[in-house]
């Protein structure tokens, strides 16, 4: 398979879950993959799964400055973007009476101020004809008990998609939004064992989905098979609705 051959691809993120299945489906497919990791654990731990083909480098992209230092290595590695995967993103319950500013700032620094800068810096390295995918989430559009910090970063993001397919067009650059159902990650992992068992039962495939399933329907958007699709979202939701 070689739908991403000589193509170069940033996924942030891409040390672990949603993430990594993407990056590993990007290099089956050809793809040379700069991923974003948080710490130097991560980034040691990344680059052990890989050959040359993936440059994992420390970021954190709710810096400004990380990114920076992310895009001007890629920029000294490669010089060009293909395809830019936003997809660092956190999560983290809290009801409405407990939420703090430092929760709330946490949260929107890495899924809204993250994705925007990392869109920004990545734009001068992307050709014409790229595609930008940003992960969104099912509980963008409906809501998420518990969860209505990140829930909103998550429409933020799909703002951001359908805003940015538009500014970008008269360059080619498609930009959508991947938005995952329950999908089981470390952060789904995280959740109580009642909440995971709910959104299976109410998925109708009655199951959740698998990081490799997302990778899938994230190489679609990738590659040239979507070159008609932009502005648009891709749920991957087992047919769940609502959350």
């Amino acid at each position: 398979m070689s739908q991403l051959r000589d193509k170069v691809a940033v996924v942030t993120g891409g040390t672990s879950g949603i993430g990594l299945a993407i990056t590993k489906r990007f290099v089956a497919e050809g793809a040379f993959v700069f991923i974003t990791a948080l710490s130097e654990k991560d980034r040691e731990e990344a680059s052990k799964l890989f050959a040359d083909n993936v440059m994992a480098i420390v970021c954190d992209v709710s810096q400004v400055d990380d990114l920076a230092h992310f895009f001007d290595a890629v920029n000294t590695a490669k010089g060009r973007i293909d395809v830019l995967v936003a997809n660092a993103g956190v999560a983290k319950q809290a009801k409405l009476d407990d939420i703090t500013e430092d929760h709330f700032d946490w949260i929107f620094g890495i899924n809204a101020r993250g994705v925007l800068f990392t869109a920004q810096k990545a734009l001068p390295l992307m050709r014409e004809g790229g595609s930008m995918i940003l992960l969104g989430s099912l509980s963008g559009a409906n809501g998420e008990e518990n969860l209505s910090v990140y829930a909103a970063t998550k429409a933020v993001v799909s703002s951001y998609a359908q805003s940015w397919s538009r500014e970008l067009a008269h360059r080619g650059i498609r930009v959508n939004t991947l938005s995952p159902g329950p999908t089981d990650t470390s952060i789904m992992n995280n959740l109580p064992e009642e909440d995971r068992r709910a959104l299976t039962e109410r998925t109708p495939l009655k199951r959740m989905g698998r990081p490799e399933e997302i990778a899938a329907a994230a190489l679609f958007l990738a590659s040239q098979e979507s070159s008609y699709v932009t502005g648009q979202e891709l749920k991957v939701n087992g047919g769940l609705v609502s959350a």
